[in-house]
């Protein structure tokens, strides 16, 4: 492999973790975001948390993507790359437990997701019936 796409390797492989924070950070944030939500909340806090919905929707929906596609390579290279000598075969184990915690992580972050979206779709004829 040449220095360069070793690099280009590199970066992908940061920016995969990256990418794999900001879908749990953005999941977190959505979470707490709707378990503050007071029932008797105010316009301009449903019109927030409706707006807040769908921008950190697009985040987490990016971040998805990008950890699917930029996934592929990561696990091409992966023992080219970033295999450790020194843990050897033990970190196949490791791998599997982690990404057991990872898939796990998204499925129960999709789950809060739809229950998350069911209150915006609560919510949102209740903004356009304050405008009219």
């Amino acid at each position: 492999m040449s220095e360069s796409a070793a690099i280009v390797l590199m970066m992908n492989n940061y920016l995969h973790d990256v990418a794999t924070a900001l879908l749990i950070a953005s999941g977190y944030v959505m979470w707490v975001l709707w378990k503050n939500l007071k029932p008797e909340a105010g316009h301009d806090a449903i019109r927030y948390f409706v707006r807040m919905y769908y921008r950190i929707t697009k985040l987490a929906r990016f971040s998805f993507v990008w950890i699917l596609l930029f996934g592929i390579p990561r696990v091409i290279f992966y023992k080219e790359f970033e295999w450790s000598n020194m843990a050897g075969r033990g970190q196949v184990p490791a791998l599997i437990v982690k990404h057991i915690f990872a898939f796990t992580l998204v499925f129960v972050g999709a789950s809060l997701w739809i229950k998350v979206r069911k209150k915006v779709r609560e919510l949102e004829p209740r903004l356009e019936t304050e405008y009219q």
